[in-house]
């Protein structure tokens, strides 16, 4: 457990940054709350009797002095196309380990890209995308596998209740958008590949008592990111059923309310991964409530095992790659309730 250790929470004050102070402080970490607006680092740090330090992107000394004497940076702070190189720059001079919730696909490929060579020599961890976009599918996604060490295709499909987006996710949307354009991305063939059609209409089949659903294919998110980096998967594609796609599009759809008094709204998530080598198919199902929430479990965990010393390798790795992952899914299971299926080709 944490054991008093102090935690630097840059983007704290957000609605994911507020699950993950509070998820800290539960495991016996102190949360250092930071971010660059002092009113709203002050407010959350006087609510929770912490020590805020304000810190912006812009000014590499703020974030110096915000890291200063912690164990680790987990990074909340949308949108990550602007945040995450300077934090992690931040994180490589304390040296700390960085970790973040990163959903933005573009931001992602960034931080493999930019950062793998040198967090390598460092001898630095660096675990981006640590969150139910990216960390879960990847976990599930490993876990599939077991003890093949290629497969043919993997296919992550989701299924929430609704997606009420919170201020960041629309942000971080707008962002990439505005980097992609009018293209949209998919993984094909072991390739990123750049798309103008668009994306297909599709019924997927999930596991009852959802049932078959409607859903978007290719609706690329940053599990593709994360599996693709270390799994032999030359096709990889996620899926969304089309209420919630339509939910998070739509201009209109409001933030998440609390349903409960941990802050979590009433929204419920069910995930289906199939992983499929030659006849053979591997499935393994989770299902829980509320992805912003769950996701302060997810990168709080990791964080415990990066402290531990329980990670498989250095440098930036993803969830799957970094830790044994049917071990930390059975870790979650206050939080998600799995299902693993294995069927052999006729």
């Amino acid at each position: 457990m944490g054991a008093g250790r102090p935690v630097a929470v840059f983007g704290a004050y957000g609605h994911t940054g507020r699950f993950v102070v509070a998820e800290l402080a539960a495991r016996g970490f102190v949360p250092v709350p930071s971010g660059r607006d002092a009113r709203r680092v002050k407010q959350l740090a006087d609510e929770q009797q912490l020590a805020g330090r304000v810190a912006s992107v812009d000014d590499p000394a703020s974030l110096d002095r915000a890291l200063a004497g912690t164990v680790a940076v987990v990074n909340c702070a949308g949108p990550f196309a602007s945040t995450t190189g300077p934090v992690i720059d931040a994180a490589l001079r304390a040296p700390i380990p960085y970790l973040d919730v990163a959903a933005e696909l573009e931001a992602n490929l960034d931080t493999f890209d930019h950062y793998r060579e040198r967090a390598r020599q460092a001898d630095a961890l660096i675990v981006p995308a640590m969150a139910f976009f990216g960390g879960l599918g990847d976990l599930l996604t490993t876990a599939a596998m077991g003890d093949w060490t290629e497969a043919d295709e993997a296919h992550i499909a989701y299924a929430l209740s609704s997606w009420h987006p919170t201020a960041g996710t629309r942000l971080s949307g707008a962002v990439s958008r505005e980097r992609r354009g009018a293209r949209r991305l998919r993984y094909s063939g072991g390739r990123w590949e750049h798309r103008t059609d668009a994306a297909p209409a599709l019924e997927w089949a999930f596991p009852e008592p959802t049932g078959p659903r409607a859903v978007i294919g290719e609706f690329t998110m940053a599990d593709v990111v994360t599996v693709t980096q270390h799994l032999s998967i030359p096709d990889v594609t996620t899926y969304m059923n089309t209420e919630a796609a339509h939910d998070v599009a739509a201009a209109h759809t409001p933030a998440p309310t609390a349903a409960d008094a941990s802050g979590r709204s009433d929204q419920t998530f069910l995930v289906d991964v199939i992983v499929r080598s030659g006849t053979d198919e591997r499935r393994v199902t989770t299902h829980g409530q509320d992805i912003y929430a769950v996701t302060a479990p997810l990168v709080a965990e990791a964080l415990e095992r990066v402290l531990a010393g329980r990670t498989r390798t250095a440098g930036v790795v993803t969830a799957g790659e970094a830790f044994d992952a049917p071990d930390f899914l059975r870790a979650l299971r206050p939080h998600i309730t799995l299902g693993l299926e294995r069927k052999p080709g006729a």
